[in-house]
């Protein structure tokens, strides 16, 4: 299980809509939402990792300090949610040894895992997984095997694996299930929302039962907030995406947590049975 750590307003799909130097000054609702997730969590003993922006943990440094009290992994999703796919490598290593030290340094425990911002590591950017490596990250949940207009590496393996020859690093693909030699999209979010639950936990079921394969779930703590201010000027699609069935994604939420057991990364691919 798990979650990355950002507000609605610092999605990837409104980059041309709203200026990161705006960001202060928007309603911010991240926290109150996360704390929403970690009661959720407590309610049905779940352990979860976060992939926690260090924009966030800089203004709710009391957040950092709870997800990590309860039990949950902490780990990077970038500062500020920019694309591997729009840094130099230079600018990359820069990132994400800033929000590492960060979040360390507030959570006061190490950080094993990092999320890029919309699974942007892929085909074209291997190199990520070296500088990740370099840093002193363990692991990367950063890898989509499938074909998607804004991120996806199809071709990429299914299931965990390791990116380097350094065999101690890993990368953990977000899940999918493979029908007519295609890779559909099972891991979560907006794919969570648009299909029926029981589609959601078939797949789950399936995974778990005929591949014996642990399932990796993302949500966004945005995506149980339907009363989130609703942005202008944004495409069709984009409003799609973004908007559908916020309204019952809680609930989706509470029974995913309700059939099936759920841990971190750490605990499930990295020290199984520490």
């Amino acid at each position: 299980m798990t979650v990355d750590v950002e507000d609605y307003f610092q999605v990837s799909a409104f980059e041309k809509h709203i200026a990161r130097n705006a960001w202060d000054n928007l309603p911010q609702r991240a926290e109150r939402n996360t704390r929403r997730i970690l009661d959720l969590f407590a309610q049905y003993n779940v352990k979860a990792t976060f992939f926690t922006l260090g924009w966030l943990a800089e203004r709710h440094p009391e957040l950092i300090r709870r997800i990590v009290q309860e039990g949950h992994e902490l780990a990077c999703h970038g500062y500020e949610h920019i694309r591997v796919t729009e840094q130099t490598p230079e600018q990359f290593r820069a990132d994400i040894i800033k929000t590492k030290t960060l979040l360390e340094d507030i959570g006061g425990r190490q950080v094993l895992g990092y999320r890029a911002a919309s699974y942007s590591i892929g085909a074209e950017n291997l190199w990520a997984h070296q500088v990740l490596r370099d840093a002193g990250f363990t692991y990367s949940s950063s890898v989509y095997p499938v074909k998607h207009d804004l991120y996806g590496m199809p071709e990429a393996p299914r299931f965990m694996f390791c990116p380097l020859e350094d065999q101690a690093f890993k990368e953990i693909p977000i899940t999918t299930l493979t029908f007519a030699n295609k890779n559909f999209p099972f891991g979560g979010g907006g794919f969570f929302r648009f299909y029926p639950y029981a589609l959601s936990k078939w797949a789950f079921n399936r995974l778990n039962s005929k591949e014996h394969q642990s399932g990796i779930f993302y949500f966004h703590p945005w995506e149980i907030d339907p009363a989130q201010p609703r942005q202008k000027g944004i495409s069709l699609k984009t409003q799609f995406r973004h908007y559908l069935h916020l309204d019952k994604m809680e609930a989706r939420i509470v029974r995913l947590l309700q059939d099936f057991n759920w841990d971190t990364l750490e605990n499930i691919f990295i020290r199984p049975g520490h």
